[in-house]
């Protein structure tokens, strides 16, 4: 019996990055949104906001998606560190630029 080496391809690790509470809490912040705000600009109901941002449950995936596509709207970028931790938001427009979020 003999042996052989054999080349293996990297493997990538998938790190789930997605929308943290207190990053939806920092958002809102930002935008002078309360949970009902976003909750009805969301689609979703106003005890999902709060059980997410309260870190009682994780929404369902398409209730996360859609919190996490009514901030990018409004311009709001999440930051996370390479392990997925959140990092921050940041604002993607320019300082010149006036936002109407109503």
């Amino acid at each position: 019996m003999s042996t052989k080496n054999v080349d293996v391809a990297p493997v990538h690790v998938y790190i789930d990055i997605m929308i943290k509470p207190e990053q939806s809490r920092a958002a809102r912040a930002w935008l002078d949104w309360s949970q009902g705000d976003l909750a009805t600009k969301a689609n979703v109901s106003l005890s999902t906001v709060r059980d997410f941002e309260k870190g009682r449950r994780t929404p369902i995936a398409n209730n996360l998606d859609a919190i996490e596509r009514v901030f990018e709207t409004a311009l709001i970028h999440f930051e996370f560190f390479e392990d997925g931790q959140a990092k921050g938001i940041s604002c993607r427009a320019s300082d010149q630029q006036k936002l109407d979020f109503s």
